[in-house]
């Protein structure tokens, strides 16, 4: 690409030529920025899909119910809910003192929210969270909420 130097003080027209040298110019830079981005879509969708795919075997193993709510929000909602199950299996039985007894306890409790908006909503608390946001869950959905807790 040419450039116009004249409208540059002479004392500064080097400096700039030698910056403009180093640079893609702007067909270049962005080409560039857009197979960069075509690249992060591509490693996007590849990780959601195997995420997607640990969801469903999961879920299929661990018979756990079809989650309900809009087409569109299914799929990550399925995601959201292992992600947060598998972190508070490694919290509260890998790393705690929970033994299979009180994680079978916490998976049935799991298997009533089946809203998919619950589990993506609650994407970002802590595996070691789960017992008190279920707790909660449940709570609600059988209408004795304890509104002194």
């Amino acid at each position: 690409m040419t450039h116009n130097l004249s409208d540059r003080a002479a004392d500064r027209r080097a400096g700039f030529a030698r910056w403009l040298e180093a640079r893609d110019c702007t067909d270049c830079w962005k080409a560039a920025r857009d197979s960069d981005t075509e690249s992060k879509e591509a490693w996007l969708a590849a990780k959601r899909a195997e995420e997607q795919q640990a969801a469903t075997e999961w879920a299929e193993q661990f018979d756990m119910p079809p989650l309900v709510g809009p087409e569109r929000a299914l799929a990550w909602g399925e995601r959201s809910r292992h992600q947060l199950m598998t972190a508070a299996h490694n919290a509260l039985v890998m790393e705690g003192s929970w033994g299979e007894a009180d994680w079978a306890e916490l998976e049935e409790k799991a298997r009533k929210v089946g809203r998919t908006g619950w589990w993506i909503d609650q994407r970002d608390a802590e595996g070691s969270d789960l017992v008190e946001l279920l707790d909660a869950a449940t709570e609600q959905d059988q209408g004795t909420e304890n509104p002194f807790r």
